[in-house]
């Protein structure tokens, strides 16, 4: 099923439509090109059968769905009044900094509305950098606190990480609440991809399930999106145990966010229903899409370097070696679309979208490589 290609030009979107007309193969922004679970398909169409599409709730079949599969896939029991829906998660990141205003601190490379949030909020952001450590990306722990200020009121945290595809572990999640619980923190815990751990041995360990002081300074935030392809249905949830820090969230969203829609919530209701299976196929393909990168990379681009990622359909490229201006122009001018390492806080780098069909990645690899020899004959 993930060898199937839907012919996406031409239907609005984002990834696609952005080469509209040029010999661009687009592998950047994070949605992948499959076709979401034929489950959530049949969901929608059903929806759409109704023929009334009215301000909708989350009805308790959907609670309940949301709350089995958190204790189910995840460990992290949960009360139905700790859910806060959202039609997305940026909002969420946005809502953060202005529902308790302060300084943030973040771990760069992150997605970038983790460092656009505390700008519009007008907030100092205090940016971690993430640092190579043999062969996995490590938290630089002294740097981390020496921009922790009076001023800080929360930590932003990417678990699993994008762009790096770093997993977390239990001793590093505990360390950064002791520091959250030292310096009266909120801990926002972006973990829109745990679903999609690629490493066996790996576990996802949402951040609130570490101790019960932890969870009564955490908002955490999930999506089905990013796992089940399903971005463009904007349904999201904050799931935020203490009661002050709840009411204060959703003091701050009235007026501001409007309802999720009618589909989102029956796309959302179905994918955590009916769509496991799907997602180990899914798995299966990811890991061995993101194998077939690594060994083209260190066979075809040995001047270009990709650490072990655990998680993820992102890989995140480090290219400084090539001395480029402006990696994205260079590369889209060899035929392929990339995330620029810039807005990400790493200028130098690039991210490279791999959920896709196999011959669409072998191809996008194939552009990376012409790019790549191009710029070798300019070293």
């Amino acid at each position: 099923m993930f060898d199937r290609h839907t012919e996406r030009s031409g239907s609005s979107s984002l990834k696609w439509d952005k080469y509209k007309g040029k010999d661009v193969l687009p592998m950047w922004v994070a949605d992948m090109d499959f076709r979401s679970p034929e489950p959530v398909i049949q969901a929608l169409q059903e929806r759409a059968d109704h023929g009334v599409f009215g301000y909708t709730l989350p009805d308790k079949e959907l609670v309940d769905t949301v709350v089995r599969y958190l204790k189910t896939q995840h460990g992290f029991c949960i009360e139905p009044n700790w859910l806060v829906w959202l039609p997305g998660l940026v909002p969420a990141l946005n809502l953060t900094c202005r529902a308790f205003p302060g300084d943030v601190a973040t771990f760069t490379p992150v997605y970038p509305p983790f460092l656009t949030a505390p700008d519009y909020a007008g907030c100092t952001c205090h940016c971690s950098s993430l640092v190579p450590s043999g062969n996995h990306w490590a938290i630089n722990w002294e740097d981390l606190e020496a921009g922790i200020t009076d001023e800080t009121t929360i930590l932003m945290l990417c678990n699993p990480h994008n762009p790096v595809g770093k997993v977390f572990s239990r001793n590093e999640l505990e360390r950064l609440g002791d520091i959250a619980q030292r310096n009266d923190l909120i801990i926002c815990s972006d973990e829109i991809h745990c679903d999609l751990i690629l490493e066996p041995d790996q576990k996802h360990i949402p951040t609130a399930t570490i101790s019960p002081e932890v969870a009564a300074r955490t908002i955490a935030l999930y999506a089905p999106s990013k796992t089940y392809n399903l971005p463009g249905l904007s349904c999201a949830f904050a799931v935020i145990p203490n009661t002050r820090v709840r009411h204060t969230f959703k003091q701050t969203i009235r007026g501001i966010i409007t309802e999720v829609n009618a589909f989102g919530f029956a796309g959302c209701r179905a994918a955590y229903q009916f769509g496991e299976p799907w997602r180990q196929d899914l798995i299966t393909q990811l890991r061995a899409n993101r194998d077939f990168l690594y060994r083209f990379i260190e066979t075809h681009c040995p001047e270009i370097k990709l650490l072990p990622m655990e998680a993820t359909y992102l890989a995140w490229i480090d290219v400084t070696a090539l001395k480029l201006d402006d990696p994205v122009k260079w590369f889209e001018d060899h035929g392929l679309g990339l995330s620029d390492g810039k807005f990400f806080g790493q200028p130098g780098y690039v991210r490279i979208n791999f959920g896709c069909p196999f011959d669409t990645l072998k191809a996008g690899c194939d552009r990376l490589s012409r790019g790549v020899q191009a710029a070798r004959s300019l070293l």
